[in-house]
């Protein structure tokens, strides 16, 4: 069980991510195709692909946060569309907000903190806007409310896992405000978003990652 977030941990989360992005792809290319561009599954797969690359050629004693910088740096190199900027500066951010070798789940929650406030300041989106947001904001403060009451790591990740995909679920009803999705109007209705899916699986991939 791991109970901080070392090189070990960082590197297992991004390998974990990039495994779930390639699983999941055509079901996030599906849902994208229903409000937006039918792209989301294929770019993610694509930067998650050089993600792992990137992270392979990086010593082994490299920190974690300068790990999620480069995942971070690379994404938005390697996709386009909104999804690399967004989830780039979320890894990039975060990652610059973790200088110490290891970070506990308190230091962890303050660092996606930070990549969340990164993403809204990129594309403005709050909570109820059917985004990425809808399921990165409530894995935040759930992770935020389990390391004030002293939850291991582990089982902080779990909560924020759980989450991000209540979040991502409870897109369904919305209507988009922000992004492709909001052209469609009440059209958007009744479809899940696919970048708040593929947040769940972020937090999901973390989540497995403390569990090994």
């Amino acid at each position: 069980m791991s109970f901080t977030l070392d090189h070990d941990l960082a590197l297992a989360w991004l390998r974990a991510a990039a495994a779930a992005v390639e699983q999941q792809h055509e079901r996030l290319t599906e849902l994208d195709a229903a409000i937006g561009d039918g792209d989301h599954g294929s770019n993610l797969r694509r930067g998650f692909a050089a993600v792992t690359e990137a992270l392979a050629a990086l010593p082994a004693d490299t920190p974690p946060g300068e790990l999620l910088t480069k995942a971070g740096a690379t994404l938005i190199s390697k996709v386009g569309g909104a999804s690399g900027p967004l989830y780039g500066s979320a890894l990039r951010t975060a990652g610059r907000s973790l200088p110490a070798p290891t970070a506990d789940p308190t230091a962890l929650a303050e660092s996606l903190r930070a990549g969340l406030t990164a993403v809204q300041k990129l594309g403005g989106a709050a909570v109820g806007d059917k985004t990425m947001v809808d399921a990165f904001e409530p894995a935040v403060a759930a992770l935020e409310r389990a390391a004030f009451d002293g939850f291991s790591l582990r089982e902080a990740a779990a909560l924020a896992a759980e989450a991000a995909e209540a979040g991502a679920r409870a897109t369904v009803p919305l209507e988009a405000r922000k992004g492709r999705a909001s052209y469609l109007g009440p059209r958007s209705v009744g479809h899940q978003d696919p970048g708040a899916t593929s947040t769940a699986l972020l937090f999901r991939a973390l989540a497995d990652a403390t569990g090994r």
